[in-house]
């Protein structure tokens, strides 16, 4: 099953980050890591890693200092009582192992919204929102990527929400909660809570217009996993907004977030190509801004 597959962008971090995910989440493992060399980074050498935290795929790169991540997509962990006995406890703890060396950007305390919440940057930057969930309808995942629209995009999460499922072809729109009256900065109607689901992936989306200080940015991005060229080329005309930002199969849409269109291909030539196949590739897809599948096949075989 194909899933959007979040990409985190690392300093030199990123190997270190995704063991010790791994070692804090339930059901988390590391699934490949490799270095690639010669890249045109300010480290020189690139780790990859992916990962799995309870079934959500994570990708990461050290590529150097260049993005920063921040608080504008973070990842909901729900926990579920009618699941786990001991979610609370659980929960607490996972708080606990996150917090060292992080910080607190809502404490870990009840609401009105949940009986046990908090929002928590951890010390790599990476931002996680643990929840005690009492859940109706639809079941939803442990893990839940979240996009915060600020700034110039706040108020539009709604139509960002009516875009992507429009793009996706087995879109659909979840839960919808608006703020109402007396809640300003935050104008009435916007989204305090959305969620809608994409490529088997289940995403959520919040309006914010108090001044955060931060708008999404490279550091994470969504990356979209695609068979045929056919795939990039539709995902790529329907995402890219900004020429500026297409690079190695990233692009920009038009609210500011950044999307990796990439082919899964690729995936197994870099897990099970050779050192010179892998530099090959590398070297074939660095000035690439869409991926041409029929070049990359090609720096594959040596031709």
């Amino acid at each position: 099953m194909k899933k959007i597959t979040p990409h985190l962008w690392f300093d030199k971090e990123a190997k270190e980050a995704a063991n010790f995910y791994a070692s804090v989440f339930p059901d988390s493992k590391i699934t490949y890591n490799s270095t690639l060399h010669e890249t045109p980074t300010d480290t020189g050498d690139t780790d990859v890693v992916s990962f799995e935290i309870s079934g959500q795929p994570f990708m990461a790169i050290s590529a150097g200092p260049v993005f920063k991540l921040n608080p504008s997509i973070s990842f909901f962990v729900n926990f579920d009582p009618a699941k786990d006995s001991s979610a609370k406890e659980h929960l607490t703890e996972l708080w606990e192992k996150l917090s060292q060396g992080g910080t607190a950007l809502m404490g870990l305390d009840k609401y009105p919204f949940s009986e046990l919440y908090g929002w928590i940057q951890d010390k790599y930057g990476v931002s996680w929102q643990l929840m005690l969930t009492n859940p109706s309808g639809e079941e939803r995942p442990f893990i839940i990527p979240s996009l915060l629209f600020t700034g110039a995009v706040a108020g539009r999460a709604e139509e960002a929400i009516k875009f992507y499922t429009s793009i996706f072809k087995d879109g659909k729109i979840g839960t919808l909660a608006r703020y109402g009256k007396g809640m300003e900065p935050d104008k009435e109607g916007s989204l305090m809570f959305a969620d809608f689901n994409i490529m088997s992936t289940w995403l959520a989306a919040m309006d914010s217009a108090h001044d955060h200080k931060f708008n999404f940015n490279e550091a994470i991005s969504l990356l979209v996993p695609c068979e045929s060229q056919e795939e990039i080329d539709y995902y790529w005309e329907k995402l890219s907004a900004d020429p500026a930002a297409e690079q190695c199969g990233w692009l920009k849409d038009k609210f500011g977030v950044s999307w990796q269109v990439w082919p899964t291909a690729m995936g197994e030539m870099m897990s099970k190509g050779t050192p010179e196949q892998i530099a090959r590739v590398t070297k074939a897809f660095m000035p690439m801004k869409k991926f041409n599948l029929e070049e990359l096949q090609k720096a594959f075989d040596g031709k």
